[in-house]
């Protein structure tokens, strides 16, 4: 277990799934989190929840989709414990769409949502983090690294997230920050539960990216990102990590 005693993240999308496994996954380890989603109610469920582990949760609501809300929760976290160390981007959701279908809305909200939420978070942490020597890590998805059927949005956004976390690297290659990218297959979490499909896709070729192992935990996912954003990753900076069992070494 990486330890992060006397660190302060920010993890966005924290309500559940892969957000609130790496909320936990960071109190195990003694960190002070600040867990942000627009839903309050789920948060404290996810706050109650590191109860007895070694950390602290503080939360709050913010909508990813405003770049004031961005602003706001990055100020409430360092309002929270007076600095901050680390800040996971992995706030986004998949949801499938025909193309020639896609509203004008529903494009904005995925781009906003998957990609420039990301974007006006990290611009409002990069200050605090340049003060302590911090890091970033961004969560993309394979569809960051491979097309996915009807998901023309969200591809081009998680690829967008995966040129954010190089264009930064380089950015700030002479500086003290890290900033690093994961890139998750199938996770069974309840947004998988919630999915659906459009009426006449092609189900074979949605399937295209699952892995032959099946899905994976958010747990595990976690405990990837909390290895990018200890210290046991000092050297690992503008790197794109792929955790998806080998799917996309086929």
């Amino acid at each position: 277990m990486n330890s992060f005693t006397g660190r302060s993240i920010l993890v966005t999308g924290a309500s559940s799934g892969l957000g609130a496994a790496t909320v936990r996954r960071f109190a195990a380890g003694g960190g002070k989190v600040y867990a942000a989603s627009r839903n309050a109610e789920l948060l404290a469920e996810v706050a109650a929840s590191c109860a007895d582990l070694p950390g602290e949760v503080a939360f709050g609501s913010h909508d990813i989709t405003s770049p004031a809300d961005c602003r706001a929760a990055v100020a409430a976290a360092v309002a929270a414990y007076g600095r901050l160390d680390v800040v996971v981007n992995n706030a986004g959701r998949h949801d499938f769409r025909i193309t020639t279908e896609t509203t004008d809305e529903e494009w904005a909200h995925d781009i906003a949502l998957n990609l420039s939420g990301a974007f006006y978070v990290a611009q409002a942490a990069i200050p605090h983090l340049l003060e302590v020597g911090g890091n970033i890590v961004n969560v993309a998805s394979v569809a960051g690294l491979m097309g996915e059927a009807y998901s023309a949005a969200y591809t081009a956004a998680k690829h967008g997230i995966v040129g954010l976390t190089k264009a930064l690297a380089v950015e700030y290659l002479n500086a003290p920050l890290r900033v690093n990218c994961v890139c998750p297959g199938g996770m069974d979490t309840a947004q998988v539960q919630t999915i659906s499909v459009p009426e006449g896709a092609d189900w074979e070729l949605i399937m295209r990216v699952a892995a032959k192992r099946g899905m994976m935990t958010a747990d595990s996912v976690a405990a990837v990102i909390a290895f990018l954003a200890s210290d046991d990753a000092a050297s690992v900076h503008g790197s794109i990590q792929a955790v998806d069992q080998g799917h996309l070494a086929g």
